[in-house]
């Protein structure tokens, strides 16, 4: 049974996200075929205003431990204790193609609980801050990659989370986004939003405060 608790500022410290001793397996139904282990006892902390990175090689269980952090896939067992609200990029866009970039602000804005006037403040906002301000009528099939990662990184943001967990950010990011991405994440760590960025190569390891490896199910903190 997966324990998941919500505790207040006074009790929890100043985490935002504790997870402690993380596991999860993959059974087979195939026959003659094995479980798989992913996670085996992983831990992370994750505090305000730091930017944190958790690097692995492809099939390590870099999204698997992402999606169990936000919440939307259980761990067999192990504690996650979230302390603030969470915005999530996944590797895969979670945006509708037929949609266009402002149907997409007011959708997920109304699954947020925000209201019209908030809804447009904040899809202008970040439309601004992450350049996509032409292409607010445009269908997200007609998007370029760059430009739909930008839509996700507006989508993830746009309730003000505590902090913002991406999982390979740079996918299709050309330099002149690549650069926007960081200037954008050092005006989020000023206000003490917390970044965790999972990636098979984290580049810039001069912004980012501390570095995990996620090896053999475990993660060690390394340096950076």
């Amino acid at each position: 049974m997966n324990e998941v608790t919500q505790e207040s500022e006074a009790e929890f410290g100043r985490k935002i996200i504790s997870a402690n001793d993380i596991t999860k397996t993959y059974g087979s139904r195939l026959p003659f075929t094995r479980s798989v282990e992913v996670l085996t006892g992983a831990s992370i902390n994750v505090y305000p205003g730091e930017i944190v990175g958790i690097v692995g090689e492809n099939g390590s269980g870099k999204s698997t431990l992402m999606k169990i952090l936000v919440g939307v896939l259980d761990q067999d067992s192990g504690d996650v204790t979230r302390n603030g609200t969470i915005g999530w990029c996944p590797q895969e866009t979670l945006l509708y193609d037929r949609l266009t970039v402002r149907e997409t602000f007011r959708l997920f804005g109304t699954g947020y609980g925000l209201d019209e006037d908030e809804m447009t403040a904040a899809m202008d906002d970040l439309a601004d801050r992450l350049d996509f301000e032409r292409y607010l009528d445009y269908r997200v099939d007609h998007l370029s990659g760059g430009n739909r990662q930008k839509v996700n990184l507006g989508i993830a943001l746009m309730h003000d989370p505590d902090v913002l967990l991406l999982d390979e950010p740079y996918t299709g990011f050309d330099w002149e986004t690549y650069q926007t991405f960081w200037d954008l994440s050092e005006a989020l760590v000023a206000d003490d939003i917390s970044i965790v960025i999972i990636s098979h190569l984290l580049q810039e390891r001069d912004r980012i405060d501390r570095i995990y490896e996620l090896k053999d199910g475990t993660l060690s903190e390394v340096e950076n």
